[in-house]
């Protein structure tokens, strides 16, 4: 029996588990006594939502049926999604992953147990046999459903970098990816990065890897979401490319902008710390120890989404206004809101001239543990390595609650028989988006533009 058809068998019993999953008090009958994929969709809504419970409960709860290999592992932000799943309803099983950054490799082996492969992706690319081999020693099961996740490294198409272009070699492993894919040829593939790599300059690299993965006979999605929709308390927006052997329906953000969850949601029953102090129940708990002209700056900044006021902050901030004749880069040195979402956490969001880092009402930049928080790690997740490159992996990363979602409405696609009720061969983002995606933020916030459908 070929792999397909026993991946089948395997999942056949997955819609009546799902079911079950979600037969609780909270959820109405509807909700369950329905199609595969929308119960899928609840329990993604359910585990993305209460991403730190279900977390917990993965510990403990055995490996599910669909092997999941993680590509450009990172610190683990997509793979752990992926594992909380597992604390609700028991459907995946992480073999290997890969990534050539040792110190987050480190956060990976810490939380998810197992130690990523050190290999470059193009050298897996060019050589089916060496990937094979990878594999074989991972625990891979053959006979087995697979999820590939490829989460390329996303500054070689971030806007702050353009003018290296082309000239940038992490643009090449997004296309590598895809030929990784086209040997293994899994059930599903997941691709995310920065939405400007759907802008013109880019898009050849996407039209390349489509073309790739077409060939190998997917039917391909891509589209922008932003991570408020799916229970991340940050306004995020990411490009996500998903790959299925037959048509299936694309993933929809579950929650309206005035149900978005808050800063306040997120961090705000934790213990206060001052700058550079470190709390002594929760080492991820501190922030960077600031000069004294910065905590100058932070104390004239309004609580609770309060901007730098035009005449503090460092002189060449004032010396702009006084050229352009209104204050530049507005953000800098400005507080998050309470009962907002945070803007995108960044590698960055450690220092607060980098954007709007500092804490509410605290007066310091942002911790470890609240950085990661607002990108929808679970509570206890620990990361390795100095300051800097704690923030690093954070800002890089996938968050998990997003994750979660996505993975609960991947299994759906993939065991419902149809694929999904309005399902095509290619969706989505068929065309360049223009020059620039950050100029169309402030529109996709205010719903006047849609580039998810």
């Amino acid at each position: 029996m070929n792999r397909l058809k026993y991946s089948h068998r395997i999942l056949s019993g997955v819609p009546s588990r799902m079911a079950a999953a979600v037969k609780d008090p909270r959820h109405a009958a509807t909700e369950y006594d329905v199609g595969v994929t929308d119960v899928a969709d609840v329990v993604g809504k359910e585990i993305a939502s209460n991403i730190g419970k279900y977390w917990q409960a993965a510990a403990r709860a055995p490996q599910g049926p669909i092997d999941v290999v993680d590509v450009f592992s990172g610190c683990g932000g997509m793979s752990a999604g992926f594992r909380a799943v597992n604390g609700l309803l028991s459907l995946f099983n992480l073999v290997m992953a890969i990534d050539i950054d040792p110190v987050a490799s480190a956060t990976y082996r810490h939380n998810l147990g197992i130690t990523p492969l050190e290999i470059d992706v193009s050298r897996l690319a060019s050589s089916p046999q060496l990937l094979k081999r990878a594999l074989q020693k991972s625990g891979r099961r053959n006979d087995h459903p697979l999820v590939l996740i490829g989460c390329a490294p996303c500054q070689g198409f971030s806007s702050h970098r353009n003018r290296l272009g082309y000239g940038d070699r992490r643009n090449s492993l997004f296309v590598d990816f895809a030929r990784v894919a086209a040997i293994l040829k899994p059930d599903a593939i997941v691709i995310e990065n920065v939405p400007e790599l759907l802008t013109t300059k880019y898009w050849s690299f996407v039209q390349e890897c489509k073309a790739v993965l077409m060939r190998a006979g997917y039917s391909i999605y891509l589209g922008v979401h932003n991570m408020a929709e799916f229970g991340v308390p940050q306004e995020r927006f990411r490009a996500v490319m998903l790959a299925l052997p037959k048509p299936f329906d694309p993933p929809h953000g579950f929650l309206k902008r005035s149900e978005f969850r808050t800063v306040r949601d997120c961090v705000g029953r934790l213990p206060a710390v001052e700058a550079g102090q470190r709390d002594s129940k929760d080492p991820m708990h501190y922030s960077a120890g600031h000069k004294p002209s910065t905590l100058a700056t932070i104390r004239a900044v309004p609580k609770d989404g309060g901007s730098r006021p035009p005449d503090v902050g460092p002189e060449c901030l004032r010396r702009g206004k006084e050229r352009q004749g209104k204050a530049m880069y507005e953000d800098v040195y400005g507080r998050l809101y309470w009962e907002r979402p945070a803007i995108t956490i960044t590698a960055s969001a450690r220092n607060p001239a980098s954007g709007r880092f500092i804490h509410p009402e605290q007066d310091r930049g942002l911790t470890v543990r609240e950085a990661a928080l607002l990108q929808g790690f679970p509570r206890d997740y620990w990361f390795s390595g100095s300051l800097d490159e704690r923030f690093r992996q954070i800002g890089n990363a996938v968050p998990p609650a997003f994750a979660s979602y996505l993975a609960c409405h991947l299994v759906g696609q993939m065991v419902a028989p149809s694929g999904g009720k309005h399902a095509v061969v290619e969706r989505g983002i068929i065309e360049p988006v223009g020059a620039s995606f950050s100029r169309m933020i402030p529109g996709l916030k205010t719903g006047s533009r849609n580039t998810s459908i």
